[in-house]
C-alpha cells in the first residue's frame, strides 16, 4: 500500500524521535509539604514530609536540589522506617537520583522493586565516624525493565552511627547522571600538590595513588572549573621522583589534570597571615579547618601544638593531626601534617602526647627520649605512635590498637608514685558517659583500672600544687575535667580518682571546648612546673579566608585557696606581653565614671585592657562594637550572650580583657572566672568605650604574632 503524497512528504520531513532526545520524567523532587500522592511511610524516620535540609543534631546537608529532600535523620540515627512510592512505569534507559547518608546495604538504602523483588539498590557513602552529608548522583541502568511497573522503596532500618539515608530528585532519563572515575598521572617533581577549593561546591572523593597504592584519600569541595576560593595544599614530598595518579569521581567533561598543580611552596604562601580577618595573636591553621588541640607537649626547648585538622577544606572532616611549634606560645611555625589517617574513614581523632623521659617504651634512649602520642583511630580504637625527631615524623606501634572500647580521646599521664603510665579516656560503657583509667608500665600494654561517671569527651588529668593554701588545704590536688572545662579536684592513686566534692566546678564560660594542658612544661616562677592550657575557641568561621576556627589564648592554670576551698584560676601567659606594641599603654584611666559613653582609646585593632572594677558599680565596656557588661544586681559579666558570675568578696575585682579579630576573652577576679566569646569586631569601630564606672585601668595595642 502506498501512502498518499501529503502523508509521504510529512513522514519524510518529520524524523523519528531519538531516545536521547526524549525529555526526562520526574518521579519525585520532594519540594512539597508532603511526599506527594501515593507515597507511603512506616515507622518514625521519615515523618510526614520532606526535610528542608539538615535536621536537629545533624551535620550540614548539601547537594540536594531545591528546598526539600528525603532525610531519615528525624529524631536522630535510632529512628527507623520506610518510604515507598506509588507505582511507576519504566520507559527510559536510566533511573537517576541523588543519594547520601549511611552506607549500610539493605539497612540504609534506596531500592527499585520490580515484581515485588529488589532489582536495584544503592546506599549513601558513610559507614564510620567522619564523612559528609553531601548527596551525589547515582544511576541505575534499567533498560532490561522497559515497559514494566516498578516501585521505589527508601529504607532506614539501621540504628547508631550513620543510621539514616538522604535522597532527592528521582528522575527517569535516557542520560546517565552518575559521575565517572577520572584520572590524571603526574611525574612528581615538587613537594606539594595544590587543589582548588570552592566553599559550597559538591563534595568529591579524591585519591592519590603511588605504585598502585592509595597514599591519600579525602573529601574536598573541589572547584571543577578551577576557580576556587583558595587552594588546598598536600605535602607529597615523600613521593618525589615517582609517578602519582590523582583519581576522582567527577562529571565526564571535567579536565582533572588541569585542576592539579605541583608547587615547591605552600599555596599563596606570601599572602598567608595577612588576611583581613586573620586573628593577630590566636593560633589559626594557615589553611583549612581546626578544632580540638591535641598532643600538647614541651620538648627540646619548644612548645608543640598538635590539633584536629582538615587540610582539604574549611569545614569539619578528613581528620588529621596538624602540627605547629613555638618558643613563646604565640609565634607559631607550622610543621604540616603530623598524623595521617591510616585510610579513608579511619580518621585520626583527638588524643595527647608525652615525653617518655625514662624511655619506658624502648622507642628511644634515656639520653634522647622519644615523644609518644595516643589518639583515637576511628576504625580501630586507641592507638599509640612514637617520634624520635621532635614530633616531625611518627611511627605507629605495630600492635595497635592498645585499648579497644566504646569511647575516644586518650590523655596520657605519668604517675610518679606508682611508676606507671595512665590513660584517661572518654568511655561509653553501659550507655553512660565516663572517664576510664587504664595503666601501663611501657605505653604498650594497658590494663583497665576504674571509671568515674559524668564527663563527656576530651579528658585532661594533672596534679597541681595549691598556692596560698590555708591551714586545712592539702599541698596538692589532682584535677580532672572533660571537654566543657568543668572539673573535679581529688586524690588519684594511679588507678582510681576520688573526688573532694560531687558537683563539678566551672572556670571557663562561653566558646571554650576540648582544652588540654602541656606535658613536661618547664618550671615557671617559684621553680614549680607551669600548667599551660589551650582550648578550642569555637564559633567564628572567619568569612572570606582559607582557614576556619581558632584556639584560645594560652593561659597558665593555678590552684588557689578560696573561702570554698582550692579552685582553678586562669590567666593569660606572661609571654603575651612580648606582643605589646610599646612599653607604655596607649591609654590610662583612673576612677572613670562615665554617665554618657566615652572613648577610652581609639585606632585599635587587637588590644588588651587591664582594669579594676568596683563590685558595687555597673559598667559597659564597648570593645570595637562588642559590649562587655557588669550587672551589680546579678553579680555577673555578660558578653555576646555569654554570662559568668562574679563573686568579689574584696569589694572590687581585677579585669583582664583580650580583643582579637575573632574573639573577646575575659579573665576576672584574679582569674577565678574566664570567658571566651566569639566576636568579629566592627570594622568601622576601632575604639574602646566606657559607660558607667571603672576604678582604674590601661589599654595596650597588641601587634601581630605573625610578623616576620
Amino acid at each position: 500500500m502506498r501512502l498518499p503524497l501529503p502523508l509521504l512528504v510529512c513522514a519524510f520531513l518529520t524524523p523519528a524521535v531519538r531516545a536521547e532526545d526524549r525529555k526526562d520524567v520526574l518521579v519525585a523532587d520532594f519540594e512539597g509539604r508532603t511526599y506527594g500522592a501515593g507515597w507511603k511511610t512506616t515507622g518514625t524516620a521519615f515523618g510526614p514530609g520532606p526535610a528542608a535540609g539538615a535536621l536537629p543534631g545533624q551535620m550540614s546537608v548539601s547537594g540536594f536540589l531545591g528546598k526539600g529532600l528525603v532525610n531519615s535523620f528525624l529524631n536522630g540515627d535510632d529512628s527507623t522506617g520506610t518510604l515507598t512510592s506509588p507505582e511507576l512505569t519504566i520507559d527510559r534507559k536510566y533511573l537517576n537520583f541523588l543519594v547520601g547518608g549511611g552506607k549500610h546495604p539493605g539497612k540504609t538504602c534506596i531500592n527499585l522493586l520490580v515484581g515485588g523483588k529488589v532489582a536495584r539498590t544503592a546506599t549513601g557513602p558513610n559507614d564510620r565516624p567522619g564523612g559528609s552529608e553531601h548527596l551525589d548522583w547515582h544511576s541505575w541502568d534499567v533498560t532490561e525493565f522497559a515497559g514494566q511497573k516498578a516501585v521505589i522503596e527508601i529504607v532506614d532500618q539501621q540504628k547508631g552511627g550513620w543510621g539514616h539515608i538522604n535522597v532527592d530528585h528521582i528522575v527517569l532519563s535516557d542520560t546517565k547522571k552518575q559521575n565517572e572515575l577520572l584520572t590524571a598521572t603526574l611525574d612528581l617533581t615538587q613537594s606539594y600538590l595544590l587543589l582548588p577549593v570552592k566553599s559550597g561546591a559538591p563534595v568529591r572523593r579524591v585519591r592519590f595513588l603511588v605504585g598502585g597504592d592509595v597514599v591519600r584519600e579525602f573529601d574536598i569541595e573541589l572547584a571543577t572549573d578551577g576557580k576556587g576560593d583558595f587552594r588546598a595544599t598536600s605535602d607529597v614530598s615523600a613521593f618525589k621522583g615517582k609517578k602519582l595518579t590523582v583519581e576522582a569521581l567527577l562529571p565526564a567533561d571535567v579536565k582533572l589534570a588541569g585542576l592539579v598543580d605541583q608547587s615547591p611552596r605552600w599555596a599563596e604562601a606570601d599572602e598567608l597571615y595577612k588576611e583581613k580577618h586573620r586573628p593577630l595573636f590566636h593560633f589559626t591553621s594557615r589553611t583549612g579547618w581546626l578544632n580540638d588541640p591535641n598532643g600538647l607537649v614541651y620538648a627540646d626547648g619548644a612548645w608543640h601544638l598538635f590539633y584536629q585538622h582538615n587540610p582539604f577544606g574549611r569545614e569539619w572532616g578528613n581528620m588529621h593531626w596538624g602540627h605547629a611549634v613555638s618558643t613563646d606560645l604565640f609565634r607559631w611555625k607550622e610543621e604540616g601534617v603530623a598524623l595521617y589517617p591510616r585510610k579513608y574513614g579511619d580518621w585520626a581523632f583527638s588524643g595527647s602526647a608525652v615525653v617518655d623521659n625514662g624511655n619506658t617504651s624502648g622507642w628511644g634512649t634515656k639520653e634522647k627520649p622519644p615523644l609518644v602520642l595516643a589518639y583515637t583511630s576511628t576504625g580501630r580504637g586507641e592507638c599509640v605512635a612514637f617520634s624520635t625527631d621532635g614530633g616531625r615524623t611518627w611511627t605507629e606501634y605495630d600492635k595497635n590498637p592498645v585499648v579497644k572500647h566504646a569511647g575516644r580521646d586518650p590523655k596520657l599521664v605519668w604517675h610518679e608514685p606508682t611508676k606507671n603510665w595512665v590513660m584517661a579516656v572518654y568511655d561509653e560503657a553501659e550507655k553512660k558517659q565516663w572517664i576510664a583509667f587504664y595503666t601501663s608500665p611501657d605505653l604498650k600494654a594497658w590494663t583497665f583500672a576504674s571509671r568515674i561517671e559524668g564527663f563527656f569527651e576530651c579528658p585532661d588529668l594533672f596534679q597541681q600544687v595549691v598556692s596560698g593554701k590555708g591551714p586545712s588545704d592539702p599541698r596538692s590536688r589532682w584535677v580532672l575535667y572533660g571537654a566543657d572545662g568543668k572539673y573535679l579536684l581529688g586524690d588519684f592513686d594511679g588507678k582510681q580518682f576520688k573526688p573532694d566534692f560531687r558537683e563539678k566546678k566551672q572556670l571557663w564560660y562561653g566558646r571554650f571546648y576540648a582544652a588540654q594542658t602541656f606535658d613536661s612544661a618547664p618550671a615557671g616562677k617559684g621553680s614549680l612546673p607551669r600548667r599551660v592550657q589551650i582550648g578550642w575557641a569555637q564559633g567564628v568561621s572567619f568569612p572570606g579566608t582559607p582557614f576556619n576556627q581558632q584556639m584560645t589564648v594560652p593561659v597558665e592554670l593555678r590552684l588557689l585557696t578560696t573561702p570554698g576551698g582550692p579552685r582553678l584560676t586562669a590567666r593569660p601567659v606572661d609571654e603575651l606581653r612580648s606582643l605589646r606594641e610599646t612599653a607604655e599603654p596607649v591609654a590610662r584611666f583612673k576612677d572613670t565614671d562615665a554617665k554618657e559613653p566615652t572613648v577610652l582609646a581609639e585606632n585599635l585593632d587587637a588590644f588588651e585592657v587591664i582594669c579594676t572594677a568596683s563590685a558595687g558599680r555597673p559598667f559597659v565596656l564597648d570593645l570595637r562594637g562588642t559590649k562587655l557588661r557588669y550587672d551589680t544586681d546579678k553579680k555577673a559579666l555578660t558578653c555576646n550572650g555569654v554570662t559568668a558570675p562574679i563573686d568579689a568578696p574584696a569589694g572590687n575585682f581585677l579585669l583582664h580583657v583580650l580583643v582579637d579579630r575573632g574573639s573577646v576573652e575575659v579573665f576576672a577576679d584574679n582569674g577565678r572566672v574566664a570567658m571566651s566569646v566569639a566576636a568579629i569586631p566592627n570594622e568601622k569601630n576601632r575604639t574602646v568605650g566606657l559607660g558607667g564606672h571603672l576604678d582604674s585601668g590601661s589599654v595596650w595595642r597588641l601587634k601581630s604574632a605573625w610578623e616576620k
